[in-house]
């Protein structure tokens, strides 16, 4: 057992939130999809459709198998974590594949799209995979009073690195490369996997690599699976798990879903240039710093749920205003910068707090990385799901916004199941 609320420790946790986070605003929310979006477009500005999809669709469906890739190995080697007590090393191996990923989109271009979408999928498996392994430490390493600062930290501390490389890619982009931007915008690929990998150095030496004393079974997978099917079964005995789970899958539909294809969004339904397009994001970014800090601090004051209820129904406001945002109207970029400040006021702070709620509400255990899993596939299972619908509706409708109206049912009924919690201290169960 290790020390909790030890600084040296908890500081280097919340650094894997600044070395990865890059990955969440360069390439799946900002400079990728971008790139991406303007690479796919042939000479007279039509889409180039990729295996007879269109890009937007293709693009969406790529990540839709990445995050069930993710769904099907995540609990197997969460458990395997657990049972053997190296859970520090999948973290590794996950950050390693992300970083060099993104690394090798510096030779994504026009000529092999499949190249693009291939290690947009491995740095999105990366990125989520290492994620389960990154969260389930946090229950482990400090106590539950400080459990909801410390994941508002840790993603506030997120959002401050990413929006510093992106700021330094923006102007390799936007002026040292104003000639050559495509070379600039691959380069800025390969400082995104170069900051993960490094940084997540400091992660790495001083993370344990798990906080129990493990003896390793001799029969590891027929443990693992053991280990896997108990937790299950512990999950299904704790109703307010149930619910929270419940609720969190809907609210994750939507969210990630909007949060992944918002760039793209914006240049296909309303029509924004690529600098007011990064330049919006990067406000998202900095706006969801102040959203982490302040869900943090009124779940102090009202608790959790209540925050959280707060959070989706604004996520229902963001959606009405998507689906009615009028690309002919004069004031179109102002209707879709206001959805964007709402986006960022809440991204952020819902983030961090489901975190900091599914810690809290986890019973006395050695195995949160197997309890993370869950947590990890039903977000992965909503993503996919979500994913799908959005891609399937565009190539039904030609268009996001009715897409965007479906992300808004998701969020009425992860409201209504979010009034059913309640957030007494989970009892124990014994082992």
């Amino acid at each position: 057992m290790i020390e909790k609320n030890n600084p040296k420790i908890v500081n280097a946790w919340k650094f894997y939130d600044w070395a990865n986070s890059v990955h969440s605003l360069v390439i799946a929310s900002a400079v990728f999809p971008i790139y991406y979006s303007t690479v796919t477009k042939s000479d007279s500005l039509e889409p180039i459709r990729f295996l007879g999809f269109d890009p937007a669709s293709a693009f969406t469906f790529s990540l839709a198998i990445c995050f069930f890739l993710v769904i099907i190995l995540s609990p197997i080697l969460s458990s395997i974590a657990d049972t053997v007590g190296n859970k520090k090393r999948f973290l590794q191996f996950f950050c390693y594949l992300g970083s060099f990923s993104c690394i090798g989109l510096f030779f994504f271009t026009s000529e092999n799209i499949w190249l693009g979408l291939l290690l947009n999928l491995l740095a999105a498996i990366g990125y989520w995979g290492s994620l389960v392994f990154y969260n389930s430490y946090l229950p482990e390493i400090v106590t539950e009073d400080r459990i909801d600062k410390t994941s508002a930290q840790g993603f506030m501390v997120g959002y401050v690195g990413s929006v510093i490389l992106l700021v330094i890619c923006l102007v390799m982009i936007m002026f040292i490369g104003k000639e050559n931007s495509g070379f600039y915008t691959r380069l800025s690929f390969v400082l995104v996997g170069l900051w993960w990998m490094g940084f997540a150095q400091i992660t790495f030496n001083r993370l344990p690599n798990t906080v129990y004393d493990k003896k390793i079974p001799k029969n590891i997978i027929q443990s693992s699976f053991k280990e896997l099917n108990k937790t299950w079964n512990q999950l299904k005995s704790i109703s307010r798990i149930r619910i929270f789970l419940g609720s969190f899958f809907f609210y994750s539909l939507g969210m990630q879903t909007i949060f992944l294809i918002a760039a793209i969004f914006g240049e296909k339904e309303i029509g924004l240039s690529t600098d007011k397009l990064i330049m919006t994001i990067l406000l998202i970014q900095l706006e969801a710093i102040l959203g982490a800090w302040l869900f943090s601090f009124l779940s102090g004051k009202i608790g959790n749920r209540n925050t959280l209820l707060i959070g989706i129904f604004i996520w229902v406001i963001v959606c009405l205003i998507g689906y009615l945002i009028n690309k002919d109207s004069p004031s179109v970029e102002m209707q879709f910068y206001l959805m964007a400040a709402l986006v960022g006021l809440v991204m952020g702070g819902i983030q961090a707090l489901s975190r900091s709620t599914y810690a809290k509400l986890l019973p006395p255990t050695e195995d949160h990385t197997t309890f993370f899993s869950f947590y990890d596939v039903f977000e992965k299972v909503a993503l996919c799901l979500g994913l799908f619908i959005f891609g399937i509706i565009i190539e039904m409708t030609d268009g996001m916004k009715v897409s965007t109206l479906t992300m808004g049912f998701s969020f009425i009924v992860s409201f209504i199941i979010m009034c059913f919690l309640k957030m007494e201290k989970t009892a124990k169960i014994s082992k």
